[in-house]
Formats: C-alpha cells, sequence, structure tokens
C-alpha cells in the first residue's frame, strides 16, 4: 500500500500542530491531503487452474493494490516500469479536471513507460466519490494490470444511505492460460477473433467451477443482520458480466462513482469499466447453508465466448455451539442468472434494458443532476463492427477472408505514434491527427436492419473539436453489420447523463420527446445496447484530448475509438497547464 502524508505534520513543534487542527476546521483549509504511491510494474508467477505465468502486475498483487483516497485530495502515483512492455496506466473515470497528462491512454495523452523508466501520475479527485478502477491503457496489458480506486466522502460527510458494517472491493476480471499478448497479436495478423479466456476471475480466483480450481475461491464471510457495500467492479477485458448472489437482494446506490437513487435487484449487469456499488443486508439469523455468488456473460455477438461461470461462496459466520458442522455439509445454494446467449433471448436484451433504465441520479439538493437542457452542437455516432482488407499475398481468417475492424461513423481509429494532447499543446498537430472528424455517418442506411452489402471501414487518426464549454448531445447508434452487438461506450475526461435509450434505429422526430432531462443517471461506461441506441449529454468543461472507445478490448484493437479535443476557454482556470518535465517520450 502506499503512504499517506498530510500537509502538516502531528511531530512539528505544538504551535503549528494547533494551529493545523485549528486550519482544518475552518471551511477554506479542508481542501484535502496529498496522497503519494509507488506502483512498480514487475514480473510475478500467478497460477490459476493448474497453469503457472508470468504475468505484468503491480507491487507483485494480483488483483492490484487499492488506491484510496478522499474526495478533495490530490493523489501522485509513481509508476515505474521493470518490464519489458510499454506500459500506461489510466485511472478509470477520474474526472482529470485540467489534468490531462495524467488520465493515460497510451498515444492519446501521453507516450508510454518505457522499460527503467518512471512517470508520476499527478491528479486532484474533485466532485467524486465512490468506486472507480485503475488500469494499464496499452495493447491488452490490463488483463492483468488493473486494481480498485476507493474515493472516500470528504471528512465529516456521510453516505447519503445507511452506514455499511463493513466495505468488501469485488473485482470480475478474465483469466488466459497463455500471455494475452500473444492473443491480441495473433488476433491482429489474422484477421479473425481472438482466442476466448479460459476463466472469469471474483478478486483474482476462478472459483469451483473450473478444473483443477477447487481451491481458488474468493469467500465472503459475513455476519447476520448486518449491512455490507460491496464494490463491484468489471476489469474483464471482452465481457459483460451478468452478477449474483443466491437468495440475497442488492441495493444499488451507486454508479460509476455518483450516487443513484437506491433501488433493489437481484441480478446486476456490469459492463467493462463500469463500477456499482450496492448494499447486501445480510439475513437476520445465521442460515444453515452457503450461498454461491456467481457472475457469467451477456453475450451479443456472433463470434466465439468463454461461456463459464465464475463462482465464489457467502459464508455466514456460525455461532460459536454449532462449529462442529462442517462448511461441506451445509447446502449450497444457487442464484439463477439469465441464459448466456442473448441472440436467442430477446427477453434478454429487454430485461437488460429495463435494468438499465432503473438506474436514476439521486438528483437531491446536495447531490444535483446538472444536465444540459439545452444543447450547442448534437452528434451522431454509428458504433460497430466491419472489416478491412486483408494485405496483398496473404490470407484472412475474417468475415469473407478480410479483417474483422471496428468503427465509429465508418472510420477506425488508427494510434498515431506520438501524443496527440502534445501534438495539440505544442500547436503540431500536422502528420499526427486531422480534425475532420464526421458529426454523422457519410452513407446512412437502415442501421439495425438487413446490413449493406460493403463492410469496409475507413482508417485514420480523426478528432472532433469542441470549444471550451460546450454542451453536447451525442447519439450512440449500434449497426448490425456483422452481427448488432453491445457495445460499452467509456469517455475520458467527462462523465456524461443518459438521457434516452431503445431498440431498433434512433428517431430524431419522435425519441426526444421521451428523454429524461430530469434525474438520469451520470455514468462514465454506458453500454449501447445490441441493436439499439443511447443518448447521452455531457458539458465540454475540461480542456484537453479525450480518448472515447469500445470497453471490450478486442472491439478498440479492431479501431472502435475516436478523440475529442476541448479547447482552452478563457480564463486561467480553464486552461491545460503544460505537460510534467518528467512525461515520457515516445
Amino acid at each position: 500500500m502506499g503512504s499517506s502524508h498530510l500537509h502538516c505534520s502531528t511531530s512539528m513543534a505544538p504551535l503549528l500542530f494547533c494551529f493545523c487542527v485549528v486550519a482544518s476546521l475552518m471551511p477554506e483549509f479542508t481542501a484535502g491531503i496529498t496522497r503519494h504511491y509507488t506502483f512498480n510494474v514487475k514480473y510475478h508467477n500467478v497460477t490459476r487452474l493448474c497453469n503457472t505465468r508470468s504475468i505484468v502486475s503491480v507491487n507483485g498483487q494480483f488483483p492490484g493494490p487499492r488506491l484510496v483516497a478522499r474526495e478533495g485530495d490530490q493523489v501522485l502515483i509513481k509508476v515505474v516500469n521493470h518490464v519489458s512492455n510499454n506500459v500506461t496506466i489510466h485511472w478509470h473515470g477520474v474526472r482529470q479536471l485540467r489534468s490531462g497528462w495524467a488520465d493515460g491512454p497510451a498515444y492519446i495523452t501521453q507516450c508510454p513507460i518505457q522499460t527503467g523508466q518512471s512517470y508520476t501520475y499527478n491528479f486532484t479527485i474533485q466532485g467524486q466519490r465512490g468506486t472507480l478502477l485503475w488500469h494499464a491503457h496499452i495493447s491488452w496489458l490490463r488483463s492483468t494490470l488493473y486494481g480498485p480506486i476507493i474515493i472516500l466522502p470528504k471528512l465529516n460527510e456521510s453516505y447519503p444511505f445507511v452506514k455499511p458494517y463493513k466495505e468488501v472491493p469485488i473485482l470480475l476480471g478474465e483469466w488466459f492460460n497463455v500471455d494475452p499478448e500473444a492473443v491480441i497479436n495473433q488476433a491482429l495478423q489474422t484477421g479473425a477473433g481472438p482466442n476466448v479466456s479460459d476463466a472469469y476471475t471474483i478478486n483474482g480466483l476462478p472459483g469451483p467451477f473450473y478444473n483443477c480450481s477447487s481451491k481458488n475461491v474468493f469467500k465472503l464471510k459475513v455476519k447476520p443482520g448486518k449491512t455490507y457495500l460491496l464494490r463491484l467492479i468489471n476489469a474483464a477485458l471482452n465481457d459483460e458480466l451478468f452478477f449474483s448472489i443466491a437468495n440475497h437482494t442488492l441495493t444499488v446506490v451507486e454508479a460509476d462513482a455518483v450516487y443513484t437513487k437506491p433501488f433493489e435487484t437481484g441480478t446486476l449487469l456490469i459492463t467493462p469499466g463500469q463500477t456499482t456499488n450496492v448494499l447486501l443486508k445480510t439475513k437476520p439469523n445465521s442460515p444453515n447453508a452457503t450461498f454461491l455468488i456467481l457472475a457469467r456473460p451477456y453475450f451479443t455477438g456472433a463470434g466465439t465466448l468463454d461461456n463459464t461461470t465464475t463462482a465464489g461462496i457467502l459464508e455466514y459466520e456460525h455461532p460459536i455451539t454449532t462449529h462442529h458442522t462442517s462448511i461441506k455439509t451445509l447446502p449450497l445454494f444457487k442464484p439463477s442468472l439469465p441464459p448466456i446467449n442473448a441472440t436467442k433471448f430477446v427477453n434478454v436484451t429487454q430485461f437488460v434494458l429495463n435494468l438499465a433504465n432503473k438506474f436514476r441520479s439521486l438528483a437531491s439538493k446536495k447531490f444535483p443532476a446538472n444536465v444540459p437542457q439545452t444543447v450547442d452542437r448534437k452528434f451522431f455516432f454509428t458504433v460497430g463492427l466491419g472489416t478491412s482488407p486483408c494485405p496483398q499475398n496473404s490470407t484472412c481468417q475474417g468475415p469473407n477472408g478480410l479483417k474483422f475492424a471496428a468503427s465509429i461513423n465508418n472510420f477506425s481509429f488508427a494510434l498515431p505514434s506520438t501524443a496527440m494532447l502534445q501534438a495539440h499543446f505544442s500547436g503540431q498537430s500536422n502528420g499526427v491527427y486531422t480534425t475532420d472528424f464526421p458529426a454523422n455517418p457519410l452513407v446512412k442506411f437502415n442501421y439495425t436492419g438487413t446490413p449493406p452489402n460493403v463492410t469496409t471501414v475507413a482508417n485514420a487518426t480523426k478528432a472532433l473539436v469542441l470549444p471550451f464549454n460546450t454542451s453536447v448531445e451525442l447519439v450512440l447508434q449500434d449497426t448490425s453489420i456483422l452481427g448488432a452487438e453491445s457495445h460499452p461506450l467509456h469517455l475520458h475526461g467527462f462523465n456524461f447523463y443518459i438521457v434516452g435509450q431503445g431498440i431498433g434505429n434512433y428517431d430524431p422526430n419522435k425519441d426526444p420527446a421521451k428523454f429524461n432531462l430530469v434525474d438520469p443517471v451520470e455514468r462514465n461506461t454506458a453500454g449501447v445496447p445490441a441493436g439499439g441506441w443511447i443518448v447521452v449529454r455531457f458539458m465540454a468543461d475540461n480542456p484537453g484530448v479525450w480518448f472515447m472507445h469500445c470497453h471490450l478490448d478486442i472491439h478498440t484493437s479492431w479501431g472502435l475509438k475516436m478523440a475529442w479535443i476541448v479547447q482552452d476557454g478563457p480564463q486561467a482556470n480553464q486552461k491545460l497547464p503544460p505537460p510534467p518535465s518528467d512525461l515520457p517520450k515516445c
């Protein structure tokens, strides 16, 4: 764990210490403290499913260490790269207000940290509290390089719900028996879909349903009659996951580090990059039973799938008298989850949509929902799969002998070889990117109907420029090209409000009448429904270059990504500061 340093040390002279105490009680001094962490990126051996492999991890931990801070704290994380891969780390969902240099996506806001080099990420957490995650943001390294970000409320502030007896981070992940870098490299070379993972994990453990995994089981030990806050994080590479605990309901209280109106559910769906805080109320008396905690994929595509289930166990602490009862003899209850292949069950897609509609902002006086009521700029983006040509004199294993690709408005994003933010800041974008990303699809068609015959996408590095404080409305429309599929879209540097969503093609004449502009959920990652659409609104109040991409890593690798450039505002505090001196070089 990293150490935390208060601005005023108790070892100073008593007089100064007294001043510190008094100062901390005065409102202008409650700005927060500075927390220092060191993340050593190293190899370490991990054994799962009887396979031992050397993984890239932080501080020898898998999943990685917790990053804990309070709202208002400044966080400094020195990342030291001891491995042969280039590395960056993204603090997923942290707003990074005027600290775009610390955002982390490789070649967007920074060049990667090379072997033997280090970089200190420096940012302040403003107006956020709850659960987020950190993960590598280059190639597929986040398969093992990830961990929780826990943002506590400011001192003397409480949760807008019952104070939990205990808080437990639960990270859902994917395990590969082979190096995921080899998996993605092979897929990009052949043009085919990648080999799927070998297991899903709960806090790094696959659970009892896998071969040679009976000992690698996550156990949640609870006491009866208590309320636990579970901080759920989906850190899987390529799968949206259903989550459920047998015979227990979960009360959702927060999503993507924003409080929500509480609602109860037996099953949750969490896309990669999303976080959900839930309250688990344990039974009043210790039941003579154990309960499975399950996670398994929600799959809408046509490709291959790791259709397995990871399981943990909810165990009640038993009173001492009955302790001779072995845990193995207790009945084990299993939750029922929606069927895996959602394409055969329209009701699953409807269930997912209904669940998404239950998420609402708290929209209270203290935690308002500042939804832009008027819009300066409207955009319509199609998101989906496509193909790119097979190189001459080679054979490709993608659709029709071509290579799989993915795009937004038919442009597949090509990563530049230098960081866009540096090019933008120095005014030297020539040869790095162009600013003509289309605001609407260049070719209109029946997006969710019979797909067009030509499936090829264009390849380019394009961005969209927004003046500071532009209010934006963005329609994200899934396409049925090579099969309709759900796409969890993540926007860096901002939260957005999901004001509308539906199945089929978005109708600009009818659908806006149904928008929720009062208490829509506020998120940083949202699933565009398979064969459907969502409409989001946000204020472009954060200067910099901000990545937007599908959080299924294979789709990102195939090009389902783009960048927004938000210009500086007129005031001094609305401008992007110059790059830090230790910013890595390409």
